[in-house]
């Protein structure tokens, strides 16, 4: 293995291992009673700052065509405001390590969307992976002794609705394109748009957070979980363009076997056979719908900025 080979390995394992421990510090602000759009609120406030900053450094400017505003506005619903309320929400009565695997459904609920928009075409096996997902969540949905408590389906739901959501993002950037965007520019966008959002969001449901209220530590957790955020999605944006979409595609296992981790050691999550068997079956269907590799280039691997934040949003995007 190559000097490079390693640092893209070590790159990828740190950014799926980090990325993964959002998911039980989420929990946990949300088990402290911070709620949906408060939180949304103040890890906008905390991604615009750091994105806004990086965009200063890169002289990148923030382009406001029509274009670009829907754009903005299309990825902050899909690709923040619906996934991440319905994930807070889930979170108030599904382990955090569930969650997880919810979110590894993302490139199988992607998958009819991309057929029906006409971007895939129906290849046996990536089908058979689909049907994968779904066996996963049957797994989870039908035993008795699957879940804690029976009545935390509904939040289940919405936590495959929040998959569902970046679902279509991730479709819909691919049918329509980025216009022109770079990855930086259309999430620093988006951040800005879902802040502006939440605000009558957070105040219409009675979930505004005042700083402080919850206690210093869980405030510090929101905003190292922002703060995480925004340094896995560079890094990942990184790997795409150094390593390829095809091998980019392995941080989906890291991230949700890291979030099983890290609620299990940090939150004291224990689970049944029948979700340890969901999680086989969800990552073997992730190994069948993986995208495959780029063809007629010098370099397999390449892939644009605007396919990386196409890749990004359909294949391994976590809140």
């Amino acid at each position: 293995m190559t000097a490079q080979s390693r640092g893209l390995f070590t790159v990828l394992i740190v950014t799926g291992v980090a990325w993964g421990l959002t998911m039980p510090m989420s929990k946990t602000i949300v088990s402290a009673g911070y709620r949906h759009f408060g939180i949304i609120f103040w890890q906008s406030v905390i991604c615009t700052a750091i994105l806004l900053a990086a965009l200063v450094v890169m002289r990148k400017p923030l382009p406001l065509t029509p274009p670009a505003l829907w754009r903005y506005l299309f990825v902050a619903l899909f690709g923040t405001i619906l996934p991440n309320a319905g994930s807070y929400i889930a979170q108030e009565a599904v382990p955090a390590g569930l969650i997880s695997v919810c979110f590894a459904l993302i490139p199988m609920l992607a998958l009819p969307l991309a057929l029906a928009a006409g971007l895939e075409r129906a290849e046996p096996l990536r089908v058979l992976g689909l049907a994968a997902g779904l066996a996963g969540v049957l797994l989870i949905v039908v035993p008795d002794a699957s879940l804690p408590d029976r009545s935390a389906l509904p939040y289940l739901a919405l936590g495959i609705a929040a998959a569902l959501c970046y679902a279509i993002e991730g479709v819909g950037l691919g049918r329509f394109g980025a216009a022109g965007l770079e990855p930086v520019q259309l999430v620093a966008g988006a951040t800005v748009v879902a802040l502006v959002l939440s605000v009558p969001l957070a105040q219409i449901t009675g979930s505004w957070i005042t700083p402080g209220q919850g206690g210093v530590a869980i405030d510090l957790t929101l905003v190292a979980m922002s703060a995480i955020h925004v340094g896995c999605y560079a890094g990942y944006i990184w790997i795409v363009g150094k390593g390829g979409a095809v091998f980019a595609a392995q941080v989906s296992y890291i991230v949700t076997g890291s979030a099983v981790f890290w609620s299990m050691v940090l939150l004291g999550e224990r689970y049944s056979i029948w979700v340890w068997l969901a999680i086989a079956v969800v990552f073997i269907g992730l190994f069948l719908v993986q995208p495959r590799p780029v063809r007629n280039q010098n370099r397999a691997e390449a892939v644009s900025p605007s396919e990386a934040k196409d890749f990004t949003a359909d294949q391994s995007r976590v809140p």
